[in-house]
């Protein structure tokens, strides 16, 4: 774990934020900022760019959850979410807000560095995963582009109706065990030369 990360704890109670700050210095983290209130979070937050976020709440609201999936949306960091009580509904709601730990009485300072490196590892897979299907997406977004320059192609050559343009791109791909996106490609790259 990076010691130099920069730590924002959110929490009202001196006495509940004195419990994580502790628990963070014991492991080493010296870039601790709190934020006493609420109010205006995000700003506070964007202002700050933390590297991860700990809110410690008694109960959290409806609207404190709201600035939750701002704060998640926007700022992008992991979040870990202490309260004292807490329903189903309250667990869906914050883990639908981007909180990545959620953690119910559990404000023990012996547990805050474990709790940060869950918090830490969950953010980072589920931010891989989007990443991921963010890359899956573009790159199936161009070889549709490719294939439909393609079937462009083959149809004011051919003089070939959408469907039979694709047939016929499908048709070669698996006669030369191929995918169609490299045909598609092939046939591009062939009405280049011949322009």
């Amino acid at each position: 774990m990076d010691a130099s990360l920069k730590i924002v704890i959110v929490d009202e109670s001196p006495i509940r934020a004195a419990i994580l700050e502790d628990g963070l210095r014991e492991a080493g983290f010296a870039q601790v900022v709190r934020i006493e209130e609420t109010t205006n979070l995000l700003a506070r937050v964007y202002a700050l760019d933390p590297d991860v976020i700990l809110i410690d709440l008694e109960n959290p609201s409806r609207d404190v959850l709201e600035q939750m999936f701002q704060v998640s949306r926007i700022v992008k960091r992991p979040i870990a979410m202490f309260v004292d009580q807490s329903d189903t509904a309250s667990i869906q709601a914050s883990v639908d807000a981007g909180v990545s730990a959620y953690i119910v009485d559990g404000l023990k300072k012996e547990r805050v560095k474990n709790i940060l490196d869950l918090c830490i590892s969950r953010f980072n897979t589920a931010f891989s995963r989007l990443q991921d299907e963010l890359d899956r997406t573009k790159t199936a977004l161009e070889e549709r582009k490719v294939i439909d320059r393609a079937k462009g192609i083959l149809m004011k050559a051919k003089n070939l109706t959408e469907e039979e343009a694709y047939t016929l791109l499908r048709k070669t791909a698996m006669n030369e065990k191929k995918k169609i996106v490299e045909i598609a490609q092939s046939v591009i790259t062939a009405a280049e030369m011949l322009k």
